[in-house]
């Protein structure tokens, strides 16, 4: 007790867990003896005590703008974590700033304190975008199709890339047949000058048509357009004649075709196809003005499918279902005009191919259908027959419209009831639900007709006086 007496005021009073200086302990960092606070001048007011285990207020958040250039913080020392997918690299992290020096803080403090959530300050992100950045455009689209078109081939050096690039622009946009052909036709025919020019047009089409399956149909009804349009006709030959002259010279090598290799053969179908479509669209005018087609394709079409099922390996008999899938009905009908039996042939031979050949169960599939297409009138729907009257026996809808009459039990009849039909006669006549009218309203009475007569005069007296009532007031309304 004495010990207590004999020290100097507040020596020794130093907290263990005390906070800031002068808490007295190696741990505050208090001077020992407790000698700190009584060397203090005596004009400087005592430090007030800290509550134990509370925490200076953190300071406010920072403003969320990017630090000025050139600052810099330093981060107390410590360990290192791994960077979490999708951080911020070191250089843009924000750093937090040091605790003041006035203060520190012991260990289990520290941990509570860093378990805490720390305010992150988001950095200002510099945008890479600009307004001088080009236009963009996805990808497969050419701003200038448009734009070259509707000023012809001047941006054009050569022929070959102006209808190339039409071509490309047609296989994309199959749309635009209608309302760029025309001017498409004008250039050529300002262009095309030549039999070369001429001989070159037909080439990069035929090419284009037989390269890319999807556009030999579109292929097709471009050359039908510039046969007709194409002012220009050489010695050598139109458009048209020059087209199916190209079209012989593969027609001729059809049997090596058929036999050669996987490349030889795809390309041969895409020629086959591609003629197939020629039949369908090529229209050739006759001297009368009349529209036919091109009875050579025809033959054409014929031998095509003796050579393919002449091989009958599974890519030749797929490419002659798709031919005769496309252009059956047309052959089968012209064969049929001229008396002839072509198409019985076809149908024969692929029912022997299906029960010889040692192709694919899929491929003989596809041939079975392809007879049970051609069964069916290749799908095809005719008018039904000649128009017969409507009767109660062919009819089921006879008496849709007949009225109904009840019996005085309340049992309904109409006319499709046999055990009343001389009553429903009756109740027909005598009340006389059909007068001379026809379905449109027309009458078939004749004028002065005694029915329609009194409904046409005659007038319920209420309603008259009623009338005549409407017409005074309506009379003394007008005078006032």
């Amino acid at each position: 007790m004495s010990d207590g007496f004999d020290r100097a005021p507040g020596a020794g009073r130093g907290r263990s867990r005390g906070l800031g200086r002068g808490g007295g302990g190696p741990e505050g960092g208090g001077f020992p003896n407790g000698a700190g606070p009584a060397e203090r001048p005596r004009h400087q007011p005592p430090p007030q005590p800290k509550a134990p285990g509370f925490l200076q207020p953190p300071p406010l958040r920072q403003p969320r703008t990017a630090p000025p250039p050139g600052a810099q913080c330093e981060v107390p020392a410590g360990p290192q974590r791994p960077p979490r997918p999708g951080a911020l690299p070191e250089q843009t992290r924000p750093l937090r700033a040091p605790p003041s020096s006035q203060d520190n803080i012991p260990q289990q403090n520290l941990e509570s304190a860093m378990a805490k959530p720390q305010v992150v300050v988001a950095p200002v992100l510099m945008s890479k975008l600009s307004a001088n950045a080009p236009e963009f455009y996805p990808s497969g689209y050419s701003s200038n199709y448009t734009e070259s078109y509707e000023d012809g081939c001047e941006d054009y050096p050569t022929l070959s890339e102006y209808v190339q690039d039409f071509l490309n622009h047609l296989t994309e946009q199959p749309g635009s047949f209608e309302t760029e052909i025309e001017q498409f036709a004008e250039t050529l025919n300002g262009w095309v000058t030549t039999d070369d020019a001429l001989q070159e047009l037909v080439e990069l089409i035929y090419q284009q048509a037989t390269s890319i399956p999807n556009f030999s149909y579109m292929g097709a009804r471009l050359c039908n357009y510039l046969s007709h349009h194409l002012t220009i006709s050489p010695q050598s030959g139109n458009f048209r004649q020059l087209l199916l002259q190209r079209c012989r010279t593969e027609y001729e090598v059809k049997d090596q075709a058929a036999k050669g290799d996987e490349v030889t053969r795809k390309r041969f179908h895409a020629f086959v196809l591609f003629l197939g479509e020629l039949y369908l669209n090529l229209e050739i005018k006759g001297t009368n003005g009349q529209v036919t087609r091109a009875d050579i394709l025809q033959v054409g079409l014929r031998e095509l499918l003796n050579a393919l099922f002449s091989n009958p390996m599974d890519d030749n008999l797929i490419c002659a279902v798709k031919l005769l899938k496309l252009t059956g009905s047309v052959l089968e009908d012209a064969w049929k005009e001229k008396g002839k039996t072509d198409m019985e042939e076809i149908i024969q031979r692929i029912e022997n191919v299906v029960l010889d050949a040692n192709c694919s169960r899929d491929v003989k599939q596809m041939l079975l259908k392809l007879v049970e297409l051609r069964s069916s009138n290749w799908g095809r729907v005719h008018a039904t027959s000649t128009y017969r009257e409507a009767t109660p026996e062919n009819d089921p809808n006879y008496f849709m419209n007949e009225p109904t009459f009840y019996t005085s039990d309340g049992v309904p009849f109409t006319a499709a009831d046999p055990d009343y039909q001389e009553k429903y006669q009756e109740l027909l006549e005598r009340e006389d639900f059909f007068p001379d009218y026809e379905e449109n309203g027309t009458d078939l009475s004749g004028a002065g007709d005694p029915y329609l007569d009194d409904i046409d005069d005659e007038m319920d007296p209420e309603i008259e006086e009623a009338y005549e009532k409407f017409c005074l007031e309506s009379e003394r309304k007008r005078k006032q």
